[in-house]
């Protein structure tokens, strides 16, 4: 039989404010269980919040990637028209020449901008290009050459384009010792043969 309620045995306030945390405590956990396995209509929205912040962090990343120069504000020279060749028949090496100015600073800088010019001209003209999974299979041979001018390399380029080769100009953007506007490095890509064509008579830098 229970014991009669008296002012002596009466539950204080303390207990209740206890117990009442308890059970919220206890209430809060299986609402956040329930609501991580999706069983409460609010699961659905975070989870569409969830996607679309992994959607827009994908898009950043190929932003990214694509607007690598962007912390120099260095791009790649627009409106070449140039035609890729498919090479059909050609089991060269491929490599990727980095005609340079030797007569400009920021070589390195400048040299990796026309890289990723080139390598991204040419996946989005011939993703499925040959040309290109032989040079991503072949370690991305790179070789760096030196002129002395800006006119020599635009003639090179101009030679280039007209054997179908992948061939991208860098131009900076002025906010440091070289001038805005400046052509700084050509890209060329393609079977070694061809690219020899164009860039054999230059020196190494």
């Amino acid at each position: 039989m229970a014991a009669p309620v008296t002012p002596d045995n009466m539950p204080t306030t303390a207990s209740y404010v206890f117990a009442t945390a308890i059970i919220a405590g206890i209430v809060g956990y299986f609402a956040g269980q329930g609501a991580s396995l999706g069983l409460f209509s609010s699961a659905p929205a975070t989870s569409g919040r969830s996607r679309s912040k992994r959607a827009t962090k994908e898009t950043e990343t190929k932003n990214d990637l694509e607007s690598e120069s962007e912390e120099e504000g260095d791009s790649e020279e627009e409106g070449d028209g140039a035609e890729l060749a498919a090479f059909e028949g050609n089991n060269d090496e491929v490599k990727l020449v980095l005609v340079v100015r030797t007569d400009l600073g920021k070589i390195a800088a400048q040299c990796s901008h026309a890289t990723l010019a080139c390598y991204k001209y040419y996946f989005s003209k011939a993703p499925d290009s040959p040309i290109l999974k032989r040079w991503e299979r072949g370690g991305q041979a790179k070789v760096a050459l030196q002129v002395k001018t800006e006119e020599e390399m635009l003639v090179l380029q101009a030679q280039a384009m007209s054997l179908g080769l992948c061939a991208r100009v860098i131009q900076d953007a002025g906010r440091t010792q070289i001038a805005s506007g400046s052509r700084t490095v050509l890209g060329v890509l393609g079977p070694k043969t061809v690219v020899d064509q164009v860039t054999g008579h230059l020196k190494l830098l």
